[in-house]
């Protein structure tokens, strides 16, 4: 009997997947996973799909078209040329052109799938969604919410009776959905999104960046020229990935246009923090919808067993934080966010088949990577905190950098010592190991900190490379240390307590103070008062892991006296 296949049908991208030898794998072809959900009617007359239909979009948008999943279940017409198509007709060239990909790769035929909707998809839709796969030539064997083939790719225990957050940030669309589970049965206990949020919306603030920088040196049109456009949206897409994993990102595209007997060059440089403060109220919205889904079920946050996070823009570290301190539970982010859906959809179709279905096993960073930096407490340089730069549980292989300015203007000099653990004190966490960066430059302005970037490699033989440079890329050091890996099924879950959100920011800002002022008393030769601010510390990091509410309450109140006393 042929592989029935898993179908990612989404706004910007979509997926095909299948299940070989009891695993789930995404099928790729050329290097190319993601298809991208466009659909377009070349010069020639014929139609295209994916890469090239999106290649075409800037220069020849009347014959190509777009996030076509937004129109399902419409009576909408959509015109490409001088041919009219119902959405249906759209979804299906996309749909025949993963069918047929999938044909070629696996060298058999394929004409039964899973396809996955929005938990938000009304009948309609999800009726538009069938006869889109039947048009090309699939029997859709089942329509399967997206949040529930994310839980089914995360292969969540069957045994338990949980309830699971589905935070899914794609390139068009965002929703959030609780998911009830009871044993093998899992429902959507509620949802709620904005089907007109996503990475391309990131995109357009970057973009309107570029342009009002480019507005800056040039008296030139370039919304007017397509082919200028088309460099920067791309340029614009390219620059908010690299934020992901970095803390600046350079734009550089060189002849933009001609004007006036001149070329117009593009050459920046956009801060990670700079594109935070750009998409800020975007990301704010979609933190309103996720309490808005406790509120529709029901539940506090507390209650949530895990948070999964799906769809390509959840790798913005600032969304991370933001789900972290609201819900007071660090997000699950192993399986490839762009592919989740597809696979979850794939086990759900060898499921159907009768086929094994085994968890994924996924190698991870089983501790944290970072740096020891230092702070100036009350006019007084206080060493010993840490600082990671790869969280623990990342997928591996990973490089992620970060930056870090010096004490002083005058500090050309800097050690870089590189821990391996989770505590906010160096000294409780594993020495990897140490070097040096000399003769950093001065800032461009000579009255501000130097900068330097601290950028952390990590392999699948547990083999990190530690590399220090200045800003300008004039100095340069670096180092090879080994760190602990580990395998892992995507279905693992670390035993993580968490309270009720107002105790959880109570604890984390305890800490954080217990931590400042040990270290403090630490560098005043007062090793004894912090000795016993250290042992607080562990006994309220003991009743966290633990779950022991009154322990962890009663810490909380002992480091607050100990801390006045002290004080």
């Amino acid at each position: 009997m042929n592989k029935i296949v898993g179908i990612d049908l989404g706004t910007t991208n979509s997926l095909v997947a299948v299940v070989e030898d009891g695993r789930p794998r995404v099928l790729e072809r050329d290097g190319q996973r993601l298809i991208p959900s466009v659909v377009g009617r070349a010069d020639s007359g014929e139609i295209i799909v994916g890469q090239e239909a999106l290649n075409q979009y800037v220069l020849a948008p009347e014959r190509t078209v777009r996030s076509i999943k937004r129109r399902m279940g419409t009576t909408e017409q959509i015109k490409l040329g001088d041919t009219t198509y119902s959405p249906e007709e759209i979804s299906a060239f996309i749909l025949r052109h993963l069918k047929q990909m999938a044909e070629d790769i696996l060298g058999e035929k394929v004409d039964r799938a899973v396809i996955t909707v929005p938990a938000y998809f009304n009948d309609a839709q999800r009726q538009a969604t069938t006869r889109a796969g039947e048009m090309a030539g699939l029997e859709v064997v089942r329509i399967i919410n997206e949040p529930t083939a994310a839980a089914l790719a995360y292969g969540v225990d069957q045994q338990m009776d949980q309830f699971l957050l589905v935070y899914d940030l794609g390139g068009g669309t965002f929703d959030v959905s609780i998911i009830e589970q009871h044993g093998e049965i899992m429902e959507v206990r509620a949802s709620h999104g904005n089907v007109h949020l996503g990475g391309d919306d990131f995109d357009e603030r970057v973009l309107q960046h570029l342009l009002a920088h480019l507005s800056g040196e040039h008296r030139y049109e370039f919304k007017e020229d397509r082919r200028a456009m088309a460099r920067l949206v791309r340029a614009a897409e390219r620059a908010k990935t690299k934020l992901s994993d970095s803390p600046y990102a350079k734009v550089i595209e060189e002849f933009l246009a001609s004007y006036d007997s001149q070329a117009a060059h593009l050459n920046t440089e956009i801060e990670r923090e700079e594109f935070e403060g750009m998409i800020e109220d975007l990301l704010g919205s979609t933190i309103e919808s996720v309490h808005k889904a406790l509120e529709d079920s029901g539940l506090a946050a507390e209650q949530i067993t895990r948070v999964l996070l799906v769809g390509g823009s959840t790798r913005i570290p600032r969304v991370w934080e933001l789900i972290k301190n609201e819900l007071g539970i660090e997000p699950s982010s192993e399986i490839n966010p762009d592919e989740a859906v597809a696979l979850g959809a794939a086990v759900q179709a060898a499921i159907i088949n009768g086929d094994d279905v085994q968890a994924m096993l996924i190698d991870v960073s089983p501790h944290s990577l970072g740096v020891e930096v230092a702070s100036i407490i009350m006019g007084e340089l206080v060493p010993g905190f840490y600082r990671p730069i790869i969280r623990r549980n990342t997928t591996i292989p990973t490089t992620k950098s970060e930056r870090f300015f010096t004490i002083s203007p005058e500090q050309d000099t800097v050690e870089v010592n590189a821990y391996q653990g989770e505590s906010q004190v160096c000294v409780d966490n594993t020495l990897l190991g140490q070097f040096k960066l000399s003769g950093i430059p001065p800032s461009e302005n000579p009255e501000l900190p130097r900068e330097v970037i601290v950028e952390f490699s990590y392999n699948l033989n547990g083999v990190v490379e530690v590399a220090a440079r200045d800003r300008r890329g004039e100095r340069h050091e670096m180092m090879t240390v080994n760190a602990a890996t580990g395998k892992r099924a995507a279905s693992y879950v670390e035993t993580q307590h968490h309270f009720d959100l107002a105790l959880e920011q109570e604890i984390a800002r305890t800490l954080e103070e217990a931590t400042t002022l040990e270290l403090k008393l630490k560098t005043d030769d007062n090793s004894e008062d912090a000795e016993l601010l250290r042992e607080a510390r562990h006994t309220l990091e003991e009743a966290h892991q633990q779950g022991d509410e009154n322990q962890a309450r009663q810490a909380v109140a002992a480091i607050e006296d100990l801390i006045y006393d002290l004080g």
